[in-house]
C-alpha cells in the first residue's frame, strides 16, 4: 500500500470510528449504509511449505461500536431481518479489498447455505455477479464457505446452487466441520473441494490422542472424497508440527497470520520456523488394552437347545447325529436350566441297563443344573475374569450364553481362551499392558515419518543384562518392577515433544531420539538405571555383587546384578528406507552394546568421506 493510500485509509477508519461512536444507536442497515464496515485477511498456509495460498475475507464491524464484533453485527441482523443483507454486503467487500490488492493466491468468502441458494436463484438484483465481472475477478481461485450448516433444509435447493457455482469454476468449502452442527452426509452430498475442519481439533492436538484418531480418520475421508482438508484454529507450535506431520495439507489461525487489512505475503516467522524444520512431532498414542467393542456375542454357536421336556433317549441321539457336539443347553419357557456335557452323558448311557432305566426319563437327571451362563454383551475385561476364576469346568463342557436371560447360544472353552488371546496380543502391539507405553505398531508408524521427513535420528535399543537369572530367581512380579522402572528411568530422561519412548516386549525398550544432546540423556539414563535397580535385590545379593541362579542349561552359576545395555544408531537421511531395517541395525547395535558389556554403545558405520576413501585406498592396496 502506497503513502498516499495509508494516509487515505488512516483518514476513513478515523472518520468511520467518529461515525460509529457518534450513532450508538444505529441499525445495521445505516451502517452499512454509511460505509462502516472493513474487511480483514487472514492467510491460509500451506503446512508441508509455509506458503502463503490464499486468505479468508472476515467482516469487521466499526471500531469503537457495540457492534464492531461479527458475532454481534450478525446477531443484531439477524434480529432486524437484514442478515442475508449484510452476508452478501460482505461478500462485496471482500471482492473489492481483495481487487484493490491485486487479488493474490485464493480468496475464501463465507455464506450460509440460505444465503447462498438466495444469492444464486436471484444473481443480477444483488449485484454479485455485475461485480466480478467489473473487478475481473479470476472465478478459479475463489472460494465459498458454507457456514451455519445447521440451517441446512433443502438440500435439493443448496446442491443445484454449488452446481452453479462449479459451471463458473468457483470452488466450494464447508466451514468448522465437526463443531457438533456439521453432517457428514454433507460432506458426501456436496462434494466440496476444501473441508475446514474445527479449530477444537487443533487445540493441544499434540497432547490428545483422542484428536489425533479423529483427524486421522478424517484425513481418510478426505482422501476418499477428494477434499482438502484445511486445520483451523493453530495458535501453538505443538499444534502446527502435530498437524503437518500427520499430513494435513493447509493450516490457518494465529500462529501462521492474524486477521488484518493487508494480505499476507508470508507466514509470520515462528510457523515458518516450524514448518521449515525437519524435526518430527511425537504424537500421543491412546494406550489400547484390547478393542472395547469386542463382546462374547461375537464368538457365540447356534446350538438347538433340548425342552427340559427331553429324555435321556432324545439326548442321546443328538449327540449320536452331531459328532462336534461338545454339550446342549437345557432350556424351560426360553431360559436356561442345565447343561447336559457330551462326556459326561455318553459315560453314564454307556452303562449297563442305564438305556433300560433312564432312556425315557428326563435329561437333566445327569445334567450339570448350576452351568456357566453368560450374558452375550459382557466385554473383554469380564471374560478374562473368567479364565481366571476357580471353575474351570467350562473348558471342556463350554457354556451357555444368553441375551436378556434367554438362551442364545454356546460357548466353548477353546474359542473363548483363543479369543481373549488374541485380542491380548492385539492390544500388546498398539500399547504395551504392563508400561502402557506405545508397542510395536505406533514405534513403527513414527519411524515411517521419521523417515519420509528426512529427520535426523538417533534409534536407541535397550535391553537388560542378566534379566532372565533375575526373573527367575525373584519371580515375575519382581521382574514387572525391573521392567517398569526400565519403562520409567527411559520416559523421565526423554523429551516428550522430541523423542519417542516404545516398549517392544519384555525388557526391550527403543527409544527414538531427536534430541541433540541424546548421549548425554541416555547415558545418564543408563546410570540411573543400575543405581536403582540395586535396591530390587536382596541384602545378600547387593553384598556379594549377584545371585546364584540356573542358567539357560540348568546349571547353577553366579550372575552379576542386572544392569542396562543400549545399541545407539545414528540414523541421515537416505540411509534406510523402510522402518525394519532401522529396527534390525538398531537390535545389531543392541547384541553389540550386550557383548561388549558397554553401556551404550554407538553403532560405527557412519564414518567420514575422507575416512571411507582412506579405507577403500588400503583394501585396494592389500589385494595388490
Amino acid at each position: 500500500m502506497t503513502p498516499s493510500a495509508q494516509a487515505s485509509a488512516t483518514s476513513e477508519n478515523a472518520a468511520a470510528h467518529n461515525a460509529a461512536t457518534s450513532l450508538p444507536g444505529m441499525t445495521v442497515s445505516e451502517i452499512m449504509a454509511c460505509g462502516l464496515l472493513s474487511i480483514h485477511f487472514q492467510p491460509l498456509g500451506r503446512l508441508r511449505d509455509g506458503q502463503v495460498v490464499g486468505h479468508e475475507a472476515l467482516l469487521r464491524g466499526p471500531r469503537g461500536h457495540a457492534l464492531a464484533s461479527p458475532d454481534a453485527l450478525f446477531a443484531a441482523a439477524a434480529i432486524q431481518g437484514v442478515a442475508f443483507d449484510l452476508e452478501v454486503h460482505a461478500v462485496k467487500l471482500a471482492l473489492s479489498g481483495w481487487a484493490q490488492q491485486g487479488m493474490a493466491g485464493q480468496l475464501f468468502v463465507n455464506l450460509s447455505a440460505g444465503a447462498l441458494t438466495a444469492l444464486v436463484a436471484h444473481p443480477v438484483g444483488h449485484g454479485v455477479w455485475g461485480l466480478l465481472k467489473d473487478l475481473g475477478v479470476p472465478t478459479g481461485r475463489l472460494v465459498v464457505e458454507i457456514t451455519e450448516h445447521e440451517r441446512v433444509d433443502n438440500l435439493p435447493r443448496l446442491l443445484n446452487a454449488t452446481q452453479m457455482l462449479r459451471r463458473m469454476d468457483v470452488q466450494l468449502a464447508l466451514d468448522d466441520f465437526g463443531d457438533g452442527r456439521s453432517s457428514l452426509r454433507l460432506w458426501a452430498e456436496l462434494k466440496p473441494d476444501i473441508v475446514k475442519i474445527d479449530k477444537y481439533f487443533a487445540r493441544d492436538i499434540a497432547s490428545h490422542p483422542d484428536k489425533v484418531q479423529t483427524i486421522t480418520a478424517l484425513r481418510r475421508i478426505a482422501e476418499t472424497f477428494g477434499t482438502q482438508m484445511v486445520a483451523e484454529g493453530l495458535e501453538t507450535e505443538d499444534e502446527l508440527r502435530a498437524l503437518r506431520d500427520m499430513g494435513i495439507e493447509l493450516g490457518q489461525g494465529y500462529l501462521l497470520g492474524r486477521p488484518q487489512p493487508e494480505l499476507a505475503e508470508a507466514l509470520l516467522p515462528a510457523a515458518k520456523e516450524v514448518i521449515d524444520s525437519r524435526e518430527i512431532a511425537v504424537l500421543p498414542s491412546k494406550t489400547r488394552q484390547a478393542r472395547s467393542d469386542f463382546a462374547l456375542g461375537a464368538i457365540v454357536q447356534e446350538v438347538a437347545p433340548l425342552q427340559a421336556s427331553a429324555t435321556h433317549q432324545q439326548a442321546a441321539r443328538r449327540f449320536l447325529k452331531d459328532e462336534s457336539l461338545r454339550a446342549i443347553a437345557v432350556v424351560q419357557d426360553g431360559r436356561p436350566i442345565g447343561l447336559v456335557n457330551r462326556q459326561s452323558f455318553l459315560n453314564q448311557y454307556s452303562k449297563p441297563y442305564f438305556k433300560e432305566l433312564y432312556d425315557q426319563r428326563s435329561c437333566l437327571l445327569f445334567a450339570n443344573t448350576e452351568p456357566m451362563v453368560l450374558d452375550a454383551a459382557i466385554g473383554l475385561d469380564q471374560l478374562t475374569d473368567v479364565l481366571t476364576s476357580e471353575d474351570q469346568r467350562y473348558l471342556t463342557e463350554g457354556f451357555i450364553v444368553t441375551r436378556d436371560g434367554h438362551y442364545l447360544g454356546m460357548g466353548t472353552g477353546e474359542r473363548l481362551v483363543r479369543s481373549v488371546t488374541e485380542l491380548r496380543i492385539e492390544a500388546a502391539r498398539h500399547a504395551n499392558p504392563l508400561t502402557f507405553l506405545p508397542g510395536n505398531i505406533p514405534l513403527t508408524l513414527h519411524i515411517s515419518r521419521l523417515l519420509n521427513g528426512g529427520a535426523p535420528f538417533v534409534a536407541c535399543y535397550a535391553d537388560l543384562n542378566q534379566f532372565k537369572p533375575f526373573n527367575d530367581h525373584y519371580g515375575y512380579w519382581r521382574g514387572d518392577e525391573m521392567i517398569c522402572l526400565l519403562a520409567r528411568t527411559l520416559v523421565a530422561h526423554a523429551d516428550v515433544r522430541r523423542d519417542f519412548v516404545g516398549h517392544v516386549g519384555g525388557d526391550d525398550f527403543v527409544v527414538l531420539f531427536q534430541s541433540d544432546d541424546w548421549h548425554s540423556r541416555i547415558e545418564t539414563a543408563v546410570a540411573d538405571f543400575n543405581r536403582e535397580a540395586i535396591a530390587l535385590f536382596d541384602d545378600e545379593a547387593r553384598e556379594r555383587g549377584g545371585i546364584e541362579a540356573e542358567d539357560r542349561e540348568g546349571v547353577m552359576r553366579f550372575f552379576p546384578l542386572t544392569t542396562l545395555s543400549v545399541g545407539a544408531l545414528r540414523v541421515h537421511s537416505g540411509d534406510f528406507h523402510q522402518p525394519e531395517q532401522v529396527a534390525s541395525a538398531a537390535a545389531a547395535a543392541k547384541h553389540k552394546a550386550k557383548q561388549l558389556s558397554a553401556g551404550v554403545y554407538v553403532d560405527a558405520r557412519e564414518v567420514s568421506a575422507s575416512e571411507r576413501s582412506a579405507s577403500e585406498r588400503a583394501a585396494r592396496s592389500a589385494s595388490r
